[in-house]
């Protein structure tokens, strides 16, 4: 079985609601990366991982900078791994609120245009195929994966802290939950 590892993205500069949609990491942000690729490095070859995937965003793909170079590797970036979609109808300074609902209930319950237990099912399906990999993600979408891994409901299955990696097996058929990532208070709720 190969090993994956899910990583949430360091410490961004902004919080979500925030004037800056986009933010890239803060100087904890980018030490918490650096860490992220030292214990990746310092595994034992046969569960190093050889690729490197990052959410599109800034923070995720500048947590997942340090551990590609050191690597050797490219960044794959994939939308797939990205934030949770947000209802198309919700203005942006929604989102927070939207947000918190969501955090306090189940999948199932979620509102929106989207079907968000199939959204974690097809995150969790993506992973599952891609071998020895280095995934960098947000705090919902490790959710949506430990969640569905756990068969528990409630889309907080856990509270990643910032760049806490968790480590996931693969066949390229299953996908099993070897150790939740390093938890914290967070800034999210």
């Amino acid at each position: 079985m190969a090993r994956l590892y899910l990583i949430r993205h360091g410490k961004p500069s902004a919080t979500w609601g925030g004037d800056d949609e986009d933010p890239g990491l803060d100087e904890t942000g980018r030490a918490q990366a650096r860490a992220a690729r030292d214990w990746l490095l310092a595994l034992p070859a046969p569960e190093r991982p050889t690729r490197v995937v990052s959410s599109p965003l800034r923070r995720c793909r500048e947590t997942a900078q340090p551990t590609a170079e050191a690597l050797g590797v490219a960044v794959e970036v994939d939308p797939l791994v990205g934030e949770i979609p947000t209802p198309a109808a919700l203005a942006a300074e929604a989102r927070g609120p939207w947000l918190r609902k969501s955090f306090a209930g189940t999948w199932a319950e979620i509102e929106g245009d989207l079907d968000y237990n199939a959204w974690r099912s097809e995150i969790t399906a993506s992973l599952v195929r891609r071998g020895a990999t280095a995934v960098f993600s947000h705090y919902v979408a490790t959710n949506a994966v430990v969640s569905q891994l756990l068969g528990v409901p409630h889309v907080v299955a856990f509270r990643p802290d910032h760049a806490s990696i968790t480590v996931l097996e693969t066949d390229g058929e299953t996908l099993r939950l070897v150790q939740k990532g390093r938890e914290a208070t967070t800034g999210v709720l």
